[in-house]
């Protein structure tokens, strides 16, 4: 049996790879397009990233110089008590002490550099985070509904979230981070070569070393590090799949099958990530071993030089600090090649989101809604979600003001498309839709969309209090207002039977009521908003017959005066619509009323037949 996929973030943040570890970084498929993009949007910050630039340099140098200073200090000491060993001297120690001093305020002024352009990096950067998420935020209401019905809502969420996350932390760390390594690489090597060139010569004799070093373990470790990060996500997808749905793996005794494929997975990613982690790991040692063998050589060579006279103790102190500075920056320089490949990664996925393409909003001379009834036509409405294949043929019908259409048909007739086309969700691709004479183009969509109210089959309530959630159909609404609509709906009873009842917190999937429940609080909330145009798309298709009874009755109110277009699966709840549209295959088959369909004895009768049997037999 092949192996299911489970689809989950492309990234996940991975423990365990220990400091100074390479790890390989997800790739941009136009790394140099994406940070020249980068750079022109972050040009209004070109200053502060100049000054951020300036301190991380100045910062830079006051360390490297360091070393040398405090080099110095243990010269005069090591003279001073060699000359006090021979009877003729005495250590100087002011002459350290001002040494000391000097030092001191050396690596004070680095550290302050360091603190400022750290602050000023750092508010750079989250203020282009919070500037990428308000404009993702703004960019997805303008997108069409046709985007997100193509992707997952977790492939939309990972680009607000983990993307910016991942471009915020590459643009703090890896600007600041490549400036300080090459200002530091470049520095040491000119204060080497000041103390002893050929000290340097043997220094460096390990570099190639390192950085031979360096590619073949990520070489080596990066095909594992890519299937550690697919099993993770993999095994990340069934746990919350198996446990989304355990209830029914209970139910069908798949228990031992659900272990068993975790543990196919589990045994997968642990062979993968004990093999990177082992790879990755050996970094370190390899590296130290390597810098130890350069640590003998120079300790050789400084003490030739030494006793040959030409370099001091002192010097070779100082030398070996420069040596140790001079291997780390090799590292951090490949670990910001590696993160600018991820933030890299991540600012494409931000910027393709940020490209898409757009509804238009406006209009010029856009008709406004006040004053609107709601009387709609659809005229000769031709649709296709794409131009292969067409989903509605030729819809046509006029609806008065006040009226209750119902919208009936089996599966993939075309009814919910009706409704898209309508709220304009999509665009007619022939044909047009009026709203009182005015073609729905001519509206804002903004503007057209207070027209609606809407109530769905799958209800939508939010983690907050049962008022919070009535009062989002009008958010000025005052309690009193609130409680109307709750009544109206035949909400207030049972809600004055929870605890708490109004002030009740609903948790994050409202699952402390109960499916009926949720449904009269969406209708009280769409009373609330008094919205002309009411949309009900199957709103009692998933309730019991009791229940669905109440809501219809809540739903009569809702509809009073309005026009309403009411999607049905069970036809015995539209009975009293004034106009039934009987759909099949993208075409209104038949209209009329109940009465009127049931005396052609045609499809809706079939349709209704055969529901009221299926109710006698159960």
């Amino acid at each position: 049996m092949e192996e299911k996929k489970y689809r989950t973030p492309k990234r996940q943040r991975m423990g365990g790879h220990g400091h100074g570890r390479i790890v390989p970084g997800e790739k941009a498929k136009d790394f140099k397009g994406t940070i020249v993009k980068l750079i022109d949007y972050i040009g209004n910050y070109k200053i502060a990233l100049i000054i951020v630039a300036l301190f991380a340099v100045a910062s830079t140098v006051f360390s490297v110089v360091g070393p040398k200073i405090l080099g110095k200090a243990t010269t005069v000491l090591v003279e001073g008590i060699t000359s006090k060993i021979a009877g003729n001297g005495s250590v100087d120690f002011d002459h350290i002490g001002k040494i000391l001093l000097t030092v001191l305020i050396i690596y004070g002024a680095s550290s302050v550099f360091a603190f400022i352009q750290g602050y000023i990096m750092s508010t750079i950067t989250q203020k282009i985070c919070y500037r990428l998420r308000k404009e993702m935020s703004e960019k997805i209401n303008r997108m069409p509904m046709k985007y997100f019905e193509e992707r997952t809502y977790g492939e939309v969420l990972s680009r607000i979230t983990n993307d910016i996350d991942t471009l915020g932390n590459g643009l703090n760390q890896s600007i600041t981070q490549l400036i300080t390594s090459v200002c530091t690489m470049i520095g040491v090597l000119i204060m080497m070569i000041s103390i002893s060139p050929l000290m340097t010569g043997v220094s460096l004799i390990t570099l190639p070393i390192s950085v031979i070093l360096i590619a073949v373990v990520v070489k080596r470790s990066q095909k594992y590090f890519k299937s550690q990060q697919e099993y993770l996500g993999n095994i990340n997808g069934q746990v919350e799949e198996l446990f989304a749905g355990h209830n029914i793996v209970k139910a069908f005794n798949k228990e031992e099958d659900s272990i068993e494929k975790f543990h196919e997975t589990n045994e997968k990613l642990y062979e993968s990530a004990w093999k990177s982690q082992f790879l990755s790991g050996l970094m370190m040692p390899f590296m130290a071993f390597v810098g130890n063998l350069g640590y003998v050589g120079v300790v050789i060579s400084g003490a030739y030089l030494a006793i040959k006279g030409k370099v001091k103790i002192g010097d070779i102190q100082s030398f070996m600090m420069y040596v140790r500075n001079f291997t780390q920056p090799i590292q951090q320089i490949a670990q910001v090649t590696n993160m600018l490949q991820s933030m890299a990664a991540a600012a494409e996925r931000v910027f393709e989101l940020l490209g898409e393409e757009e509804e238009e909003q406006t209009v010029e001379n856009a008709v406004k809604t006040g004053g609107l009834k709601g009387n709609v036509e659809f005229k000769n409405v031709k649709f296709g979600y794409d131009s292969e294949k067409t989903v509605i043929n030729n819809f046509s019908v006029k609806v008065k003001d006040g009226q209750q259409v119902a919208i009936v048909g089996p599966t993939g007739a075309g009814k919910t498309t009706m409704v898209k086309l309508l709220m304009r969700f999509y665009d007619v691709t022939e044909g047009e839709i009026l709203i009182d004479g005015h073609n729905i183009k001519e509206f804002d969509r903004h503007e057209l969309r207070k027209m609606f109210g809407m109530v769905l089959q799958d209800t939508w309530l939010f983690k907050g209090t049962i008022k919070e959630n009535i009062r989002y159909g009008k958010l000025g609404a005052t309690d009193e207002e609130v409680i109307a609509a709750a009544k109206s709906a035949h909400a207030h009873h049972f809600i004055e039977t929870l605890s708490g009842a109004y002030e009740m917190e609903l948790n994050e999937d409202a699952d402390n009521v109960s499916q009926g429940q949720k449904q009269l609080l969406t209708i009280a909330r769409a009373i609330l908003a008094n919205n002309p145009i009411l949309i009900l798309d199957e709103a009692t298709s998933s309730v019991d017959t009791r229940t669905e009874h109440m809501i219809q009755k809540a739903m009569n109110n809702l509809m009073k005066g309005r026009t309403s277009f009411v999607i049905a699966h069970r036809l015995s709840t539209i009975k009293n619509a004034d106009i039934i549209l009987v759909m099949k295959d993208g075409d209104i088959v038949e209209q009329g009323n109940h009465e009127e369909l049931m005396k052609m004895d045609g499809f809706y009768a079939e349709l209704y037949n055969s529901q009221w049997a299926e109710t006698q037999d159960a």
